[in-house]
């Protein structure tokens, strides 16, 4: 497995096993066969409601602590108890008795929307005690990336955004690059829309390999340096989507998939006044 190295020397896989749509009565036995299948990285969210079991599998496969690496991400705060900063820890332990650790590899904040700037205070010292090995961001666009940035003291390891064929990010990508922080990729295969699998350049591309267009498309993305977490609830498909190392796109197939960008968005715009208010009215703790 390839890793990359985050702006604090952490090593994290390039390759990782998403739970984002599994539901909860079947995440476990989905993560449970992903480790099997030798998946190391692991990620899910206290929005997408399976995170015990998601610690239910961990524990069942006996693998050591050390050899995982475990993304959570933090929903938006609206501080009901008391300040947005103490519901952050409180919302951080929260998950973390859910998935039965007792620390982190990583920790994002999940959208960048409401009081953030306090998630982040927060995070910072979850951080500094150990907890989150490293901390992050999700569906943040480089302004308000490089704000976050400027005026805290830790620069977010990682920022998770929409990238696929159809919506490339490479500006944004370079622009993370040039601040330190890596690029990881949700909605890989942009969850099959646009006819993704059976794209002709792609189909192509894969015929030529003797793989699948999934497989192509996990090859793109690890050949651009951007961390991507798959998700699949079967088996042999959890193997396919980690047998990508063993051949390499060339640089004239990599010019003629960045043809596919379309430079939007396949699911929502997080500047949109109504995306925004109904994201802001969801409640998780």
């Amino acid at each position: 497995m390839k890793n990359v190295t985050l702006n604090n020397g952490v090593e994290m896989p390039i390759l990782g096993f998403g739970v984002f749509q599994i539901p909860e009565e079947e995440t476990q036995a989905a993560v449970e066969a992903a480790i099997a299948a030798g998946y190391r990285h692991l990620d899910t969210a206290a929005s997408y409601g399976n995170e015990a079991a998601v610690g239910s599998a961990i524990k069942a496969s006996g693998i050591g602590r050390g050899e995982l690496f475990i993304t959570t991400k933090l929903w938006i705060q609206h501080a009901p108890t008391g300040s947005v900063e103490d519901d952050t820890r409180r919302s951080f332990h929260n998950s973390l008795e859910r998935l039965g650790l007792e620390y982190l590899d990583l920790y994002l904040i999940h959208q960048p929307l409401g009081d953030y700037y306090s998630e982040w205070r927060a995070m910072q010292q979850l951080n500094k005690e150990g907890l989150a090995r490293a901390i992050g961001v999700s569906n943040f666009h480089p302004d308000r990336l490089v704000d976050l940035i400027e005026h805290n003291e830790i620069v977010p390891a990682v920022n998770q955004i929409e990238t696929h064929p159809f919506h490339q990010r490479a500006a944004d990508q370079e622009l993370m690059r040039g601040r330190g922080v890596q690029i990881e990729s949700w909605g890989p295969f942009a969850e099959g829309r646009s006819n993704l699998f059976t794209d002709p350049l792609l189909s192509e591309i894969a015929e030529a390999h003797g793989k699948s267009v999934a497989q192509v498309v996990l090859r793109w993305l690890i050949q651009r340096d951007v961390v991507v977490i798959p998700k699949s609830v079967r088996p042999e498909r959890m193997a396919q989507n980690l047998d990508v190392f063993g051949f390499t796109l060339t640089e004239e197939q990599m010019g003629r998939i960045a043809t596919l960008n379309t430079g939007a968005s396949l699911f929502f715009d997080h500047r949109d006044p109504d995306m925004v208010a109904w994201l802001g009215g969801r409640r998780y703790s």
